[in-house]
């Protein structure tokens, strides 16, 4: 028979590709780690692995299993969860990411709002891009994630919580039309910065701006919005900055902001968790209390 035990250790294999990493990871010895997954090997009459100088590989049939076996071990954290978190709101262990486009801007002010409102919270952060959140938390790694909306997936469920409208930055030195309000024509001579390829900001930006060129873009080094925000200060270009971002970017004073003429570019922030959660209601408060935290960029 299969057990949980041998699933969870596989998983920590195929997520590692070492034995020595996955065993730390579970909090075992690497000989009772192997003999589980030579068990589980057995039992299921198929080679779930290739060990050889360079590291340890998935076999096909193995990956198909260790995606099977990531689904299973989310769906026993659900189990866990119902029972836990009856009668309780936000309490227990939560898995929280968040994109490198919103963390920096929002964790600040609602961390300590979290550690005041529920003490018995046990709150985890990732920060990390997108693709590779949503992937984590299909296999049960992250509970929730705090991100750039829409996200399409039918094992997903989101809840929008505000928009947050870009601004075009530019240095302070950097001469002007008398324009009011700037639009994406405004762009054409000019170097636009962009955060790197993986950033869903990125796709926004070049949507707007209907920008699929890439001898005016520069991403050279940016990473992070502060990291745009000093090339853009610099006289290296300009770059579309949200709103959520500008009371911290824009501190210094060697930046000029213009908002965009309607309709303004925007993107939408929301939470999003597996649909098989059962913690929706609990999700949904968090969702509450951090749009309150950002009341005044979302108006």
């Amino acid at each position: 028979m299969v057990s949980l035990k041998q699933l969870k250790y596989f998983d920590a294999v195929a997520r590692s590709r070492h034995f020595g990493k996955a065993a730390e990871h579970c909090a075992v010895t690497q000989p009772a780690l192997s003999m589980q997954i030579q068990e589980l090997e057995k039992f299921l009459g198929v080679q779930l692995l290739e060990r050889g100088r360079s590291g340890v590989m998935l076999t096909e049939s193995g990956r198909e299993i260790a995606e099977r076996a990531a689904r299973v071990l989310a769906d026993v954290r659900d189990i866990v969860d119902v029972a836990r978190q009856q009668g309780n709101v936000l309490a227990g262990p939560l898995g929280l990411g968040v994109i490198p486009s919103v963390a920096p801007y929002i964790l600040p002010q609602l961390l300590p709002m979290v550690r005041d409102a529920f003490p018995d919270l046990d709150l985890h952060i990732r920060e990390s891009q997108t693709q590779s959140l949503l992937s984590e938390l299909l296999d049960g790694q992250l509970d929730v994630l705090l991100l750039a909306l829409p996200v399409e997936h039918p094992d997903i469920e989101t809840v929008r919580l505000f928009d947050d409208r870009f601004l075009l930055a530019m240095a302070a030195s950097h001469r002007m039309s008398n324009r009011v309000k700037a639009t994406p024509d405004l762009l054409e001579g000019e170097k636009l910065l962009l955060l790197e390829e993986g950033h869903c900001m990125r796709e926004q930006a070049l949507a707007f701006c209907s920008l699929r060129r890439i001898e005016n873009i520069n991403t050279f080094g940016a990473s992070s919005l502060s990291t745009l925000v000093q090339m853009v200060a610099n006289g290296l270009g300009m770059t579309l900055l949200p709103e959520l971002a500008v009371p911290l970017e824009s501190r210094r004073g060697d930046i000029r902001l213009m908002r965009f003429a309607d309709p303004e570019p925007q993107r939408v922030i929301g939470l999003a968790w597996r649909r098989s959660s059962p913690r929706k209601r609990h999700f949904e408060e968090l969702g509450q209390m951090i749009a309150r935290t950002t009341a005044p960029q979302s108006q």
